[in-house]
Order: structure tokens, then C-alpha cells, then sequence
């Protein structure tokens, strides 16, 4: 497994070199060209799809795979922020949650996607031929949770979220969370990416 930091490093990845691509949240906007690694993430995800290579999105990466297939991504008018249950009509692969959401952008799913999840303000989880995208976080844990509300607790201020009922209830969750996360990861990597679910391990 390798890991890449690619609004930092900018490196050359060769999908064909890889079973899975996942890509993971970011604080900027899958829309927001300004930044040059968002336009390389797109390319990357590009040759992805054109090589056959599965991808995995959460919340950015999810956005950002929807807008690679000619899906929209847009800012929302309101915020998800909380644990938050979908509606989902794979529930064998997406359960309902509730799944930790984190973001202020909407997705639309692209035209030969099926959406498998929404919430009343967009697409939750979506696949795409070997692909996968999700708007919510199933990689949470409280340690995980920890770190983001010291770095962002500016967004929680903003948006009127108490952080410390936040972490309490990301660490009661945790049990729970992280078994339904392993199980939608072998379900996605079984049945949708056909990898077989040990690749998870």
C-alpha cells in the first residue's frame, strides 16, 4: 500500500500500477480549481476509470469522482455535520447509518451512476462501474475525530455544532461505526470491485 499526500507532493501515480485507488476527504472543494492539486486529483482519478481501476471516494474524493464521471458538485445551501442516518436502497451494502458527515457541498450523481443513498440534500453513495462514492466518513474514529475538531473547530463554531457532544457521541459510536464501515468495505470490495473482501485485510 502506498499513500500520497497530493496537494503536497504532487507525484506521478500510475493507477495501472494499483488493484484500488481511494481517495479521501479534504478541506478544499472538489469544484475549486484554484488549487492545482484538485485538478490533478481529477486526472488521476480520470486515468483511473480509463485503465479499469477501482476508486474509492469519501466525502471529497467521493465529490470528486462524481465530478470526474460528469456528475455536479456544488456548495450547498446548508451543512452536514453530525452523525446522520441516509436513506439508503442498498442497505446489504450502504446501511442507513447513522454515518459521520463532514462537508458543506452537494453531490449529483453522474448520468450512468446508481445512486444508492441520499439524504434530503443530495447523493450519499453512489457506484459507477467499479467504483465507489460517498459523501459521508466511514474511516472515523475518535481519535481521528479528535484531531479534525482541534483543526476545524472554527467550522463547528460557525455552524453552531457543540464539539464536545460531538466526540461523546463519535466515541460511543465507535464500536458500532467501526464494524458497519468493515463491512461496507468488504461489500464494496467483493461485490462491486471484485477484489474479493480479504483484500480488506
Amino acid at each position: 500500500m502506498d499513500v500520497f499526500r497530493i496537494d503536497l507532493d504532487e507525484p506521478k501515480v500510475e493507477p495501472e500500477e494499483y488493484d484500488l485507488i481511494v481517495s479521501l476527504g479534504s478541506e478544499f472543494a472538489a469544484y475549486d480549481d484554484s488549487h492545482r492539486f484538485v485538478t490533478s486529483e481529477a486526472d488521476l482519478m480520470r486515468r483511473a476509470v480509463d485503465a479499469n481501476v477501482p476508486i474509492l471516494g469519501l466525502c471529497f474524493g467521493g465529490q470528486m469522482l462524481a465530478r470526474v464521471l460528469g456528475g455536479e458538485v456544488y456548495r450547498g445551501s446548508e451543512s452536514e455535520i453530525g452523525w446522520l442516518p441516509v436513506r439508503t436502497t442498498a442497505p446489504d451494502l450502504v446501511p442507513q447509518g447513522p454515518w459521520f458527515q463532514w462537508h458543506f457541498d452537494v453531490i449529483t450523481a453522474p448520468p450512468d451512476a446508481k445512486v444508492l443513498a441520499e439524504t434530503d440534500l443530495g447523493t450519499q453513495a453512489f457506484v459507477s462501474g467499479r467504483s465507489l462514492g460517498l459523501q459521508f466518513h466511514p474511516e472515523v474514529t475518535p481519535e481521528i475525530m479528535d484531531e479534525w475538531v482541534r483543526a476545524y473547530r472554527h467550522e463547528l463554531d460557525a455552524e453552531g455544532v457543540d464539539p464536545d457532544a460531538l466526540l461523546e457521541e463519535t466515541n460511543r459510536r465507535a464500536a458500532e461505526s467501526k464494524g458497519t464501515s468493515w463491512r461496507l468495505l468488504e461489500g464494496y470490495l467483493d461485490r462491486v470491485a471484485g477484489l474479493g473482501s480479504r483484500a480488506a485485510t
